[in-house]
C-alpha cells in the first residue's frame, strides 16, 4: 500500500466551506494542543483540526472526508489514559474536536433523563442536574475536562461504579454519525425499548472507531440527601476488604465509594499537589476513601459510618479513621484520591495499568503483582489505588528513584505484561475502565483472539468498510 498522504487542499477548502473560519484550525500553534495526549505518550500531527458547531455540520464532514478516504480521529477533552484521542505522526489524519457541541438540550426531571450533547463537559453536565435537583451518577477525577462524548466512548468508569455501574449502564440513547454522514438519531428516553439490537452499546466503548457519538440521553438519579465520608487507615488490602464487606453487611446500597490507596501515591499527592493534607494523625501503608450516600432523609448514614468504624476500629482491622465533618472536608478527602495521576505525572515516569479483578481477589491481586514486578525492576515504586468496591485497581508503577525516565518508559511492555499475568491467574481484565487506545491494542489477540477478536474486526468492517474512524485504536491489524 501507498504511504498516506496528508489532506488534500481541496478537502480542508470544502470544510471551510461548512464550518467556517472559525471551526477549522490549520496552524501549528493552533492545532499543537489537540495533536499529544495528556500523558505525553504521543506526539502526532495533523493538517486541521475540524470544530463542527453542529451534529448536520459534523456528518457533512464527515461525508467529505469518507470521498476523499481521509481518517478521522474524534476527540474530547483528551484526557485519554492510552492515547486514544489523538492523530498518528504521519499528518495523514484530521482531528474533529467535539468541544463546540456543548449544549444541554433537555433535562426532564420526572422522567429522570437528560440530552446533553458530546461537547458538554461531564461537570457541566453534573452541575446541570444539580440544579434541577437530580444527580449524574457518574464522577472521575478529569470531569472538568473530559467531554460525555468522550467518556462514552470509552465507557468510562469512575468512583461510583460499585453504586451506579459504568457510563454505559447510564445510557438510554445516542445520536451518532456514521462513517458514511449519516446521522443516526437513537435519542431515545425509554427505560424499555425491546425492538431488535441494543445499537447504542456498540458505540459506547467503541472509542470512535464505528462512528461519533454527538449526543446522548442519560438517567440520572434523585440527589442525596445525606452524604458521610470517612478517611481510614489500614495495614493491609486484607483490611480495606474486610472494611468494606462490613458496610455491605450493613446496607450495600449505601456504599457510594470505596477507593483504596497506597502510602506511597498518598506521599506523592502530598508532596506534590499544593494545599492536599492528611488529616490522620500517622501514614499507614494502605488507606481507603469510603462515602455513603442516600435520597432517604433522616436516613442514619452517620450512625452507621461509626458504627462500622468503631467496631473496625476495636478489632484492629482499622487503624486510624476520621469523618468529615462539612463538605469543605469531604472535598479536602476526595483531593487526596483524585490528585493520585497528577501526583504521579510529577514525581517521574510511571507506567499505568488499568486492571481488575474479582473483588475477593483484589489483595491477593495487589501482593502477587508487586512481588513480580519488584523482581522485574528492582527498586521500582508500586503505587496500586482505585475502585476496590468494583475491582478496579489502577496498578501504576512509578521509575525507581534516579533512575532514568527514558529507560524506564521503554520497559512499559515487560511491564504490563507482567502485571497482566497477574491479572490473568484471577481471571481479571487488562483494561477496566480506560479502554484500548493506541497503547493496547497488541493485548487483544492474546486476550480476546478467536471467534471474540473476529467478530470486533466483522463489526469493524461492516460499519465502517473504508477504515477512517480513528484507526490504528482498539483493534490490532488483521495478519
Amino acid at each position: 500500500m501507498p504511504d498516506p498522504a496528508p489532506p488534500a487542499d481541496t478537502l480542508l477548502d470544502a470544510i471551510r466551506a461548512v464550518v467556517g473560519d472559525r471551526g477549522l484550525l490549520t496552524g501549528r500553534a493552533d492545532t499543537a494542543a489537540y495533536t499529544e495526549d495528556w500523558r505525553r505518550l504521543y506526539q502526532g500531527r495533523t493538517a486541521a483540526v475540524v470544530r463542527p458547531g453542529s451534529t448536520q455540520e459534523l456528518a457533512e464532514i464527515v461525508r467529505l472526508c469518507a470521498a476523499a478516504g481521509t481518517p478521522i480521529v474524534p476527540q474530547g477533552g483528551n484526557t485519554s489514559m492510552v492515547g486514544g484521542a489523538v492523530p498518528n505522526e504521519d499528518g495523514s489524519e484530521i482531528v474533529v474536536s467535539l468541544a463546540r457541541l456543548n449544549r444541554i438540550r433537555d433535562l426532564d426531571p420526572i422522567d429522570m433523563t437528560m440530552t446533553v450533547e458530546a461537547g458538554v463537559t461531564l461537570k457541566a453536565a453534573q452541575l446541570a442536574a444539580a440544579d434541577r435537583g437530580c444527580l449524574l451518577p457518574l464522577s472521575i477525577s478529569s470531569e472538568g475536562t473530559a467531554q460525555i462524548g468522550g467518556v462514552l466512548a470509552v465507557n468510562a468508569g469512575g468512583n461510583n461504579t460499585v453504586r451506579h455501574g459504568n457510563a454505559r449502564d447510564l445510557v438510554l440513547g445516542l445520536e451518532v454519525v456514521l462513517p458514511d454522514g449519516t446521522i443516526w438519531n437513537g435519542l431515545r428516553r425509554l427505560r424499555k425499548d425491546n425492538t431488535g439490537y441494543c445499537l447504542r452499546q456498540l458505540f459506547v466503548g467503541s472509542e470512535g472507531t464505528l462512528g461519533i457519538i454527538t449526543a446522548a440521553v442519560l438517567k440520572l438519579v434523585p440527589q442525596p440527601k445525606e452524604i458521610e465520608a470517612a478517611l481510614c487507615a489500614v495495614q493491609t488490602p486484607e483490611a480495606a476488604l474486610d472494611l468494606f464487606t462490613r458496610f455491605q453487611a450493613h446496607d450495600p446500597a449505601a456504599i457510594s465509594a470505596f477507593e483504596l490507596m497506597s502510602g506511597l501515591g498518598l506521599s506523592f499527592v502530598l508532596k506534590h499537589i499544593p494545599g492536599a493534607t492528611l488529616p490522620l494523625e500517622t501514614a499507614a501503608p494502605f488507606t481507603v476513601l469510603v462515602e455513603l450516600a442516600t435520597p432517604r432523609p433522616q436516613a442514619g448514614l452517620r450512625a452507621m459510618l461509626e458504627q462500622v468504624l468503631e467496631r473496625a476500629l476495636e478489632d484492629g482491622t482499622v487503624a486510624d479513621a476520621v469523618i468529615a465533618e462539612s463538605e469543605a472536608q469531604r472535598a479536602s478527602l476526595w483531593k487526596l484520591r483524585e490528585e493520585h495521576s497528577e501526583g504521579q505525572k510529577r514525581e517521574g515516569a510511571s507506567v499505568k495499568n488499568d486492571v481488575s479483578v474479582p473483588v475477593s481477589q483484589v489483595p491477593a491481586f495487589i501482593r502477587k503483582a508487586t512481588a513480580a514486578c519488584e523482581a522485574l525492576i528492582p527498586g521500582v515504586r508500586v503505587v496500586p489505588f482505585g475502585h476496590m468496591g468494583d475491582g478496579n485497581i489502577h496498578f501504576n508503577l512509578e521509575q525507581p528513584v534516579d533512575a532514568d525516565p527514558a529507560w524506564f518508559l521503554a520497559q512499559d511492555h515487560a511491564i504490563m505484561d507482567a502485571v497482566n499475568d497477574v491479572v490473568r491467574e484471577f481471571d481479571g481484565s487488562f483494561s477496566a475502565e480506560h479502554g484500548i487506545g493506541r497503547l493496547k491494542p497488541y493485548m487483544m489477540p492474546d486476550w480476546r483472539g478467536g471467534a471474540e477478536l473476529d467478530l470486533m474486526q466483522r463489526i469493524k468492517a461492516a460499519i465502517d468498510p473504508g477504515g477512517i474512524m480513528n484507526p490504528g485504536k482498539v483493534l490490532p491489524p488483521r495478519p
